[in-house]
């Protein structure tokens, strides 16, 4: 599937907030301000219209036109908030998206064959990306970390992610 047509988890619904169908949401994004840009999500098979989000504790509280009532908002606890990836904003040079990253294939400097970006994970000191090398048989796929910084992944695009050969385990 392309990248354009790919749907982009922006948040989660954890819960109602009142009575009156505003729910908590859990981000996956760059905060509260950034659901903003969109009008409207995907809610599984359904569409949800956005009318105000705000920050609050560990996330925001939204509030979405076809939802007016607590009962109808704990019902969607746990859907995921998404948006197709040809809706987000365009990226700047060395910008990328971490929806962007997973899935695609890793070689290192000198060419060799290393796996498959399976996570990008942010533990406050920047992106790591998380690469996943194949099994041989009998074994388990065994996983290795490398920062996303110009001295470990000089290049990366739709083709792939290249790592600096000294860190690869």
């Amino acid at each position: 599937m392309a990248h354009a047509d790919r749907p982009v988890t922006l948040a989660a619904i954890a819960g109602a907030h009142g009575v009156r169908g505003e729910m908590r949401l859990k981000l996956f994004g760059e905060g509260a301000e950034a659901l903003r840009a969109f009008s409207t999500f995907d809610a599984g098979p359904r569409k949800l219209t956005l009318v105000s989000v705000r920050p609050a504790n560990q996330g925001a509280v939204a509030r979405f036109r076809e939802v007016n009532d607590r009962a109808a908002a704990e019902a969607l606890r746990g859907t995921l908030l998404t948006v197709p990836r040809s809706e987000l904003p365009p990226l700047g040079p060395g910008e990328y998206y971490h929806h962007d990253l997973i899935g695609l294939a890793c070689t290192s400097t000198d060419g060799a064959a290393l796996g498959t970006v399976v996570a990008v994970e942010n533990f406050g000191a920047g992106d790591i990306l998380e690469i996943e090398r194949p099994a041989g048989p009998g074994e388990k796929p065994k996983r290795f970390l490398v920062p996303m910084i110009p001295q470990a992944v000089p290049e990366w695009s739709d083709a792939g992610v290249i790592v600096t050969a000294a860190f690869v385990e």
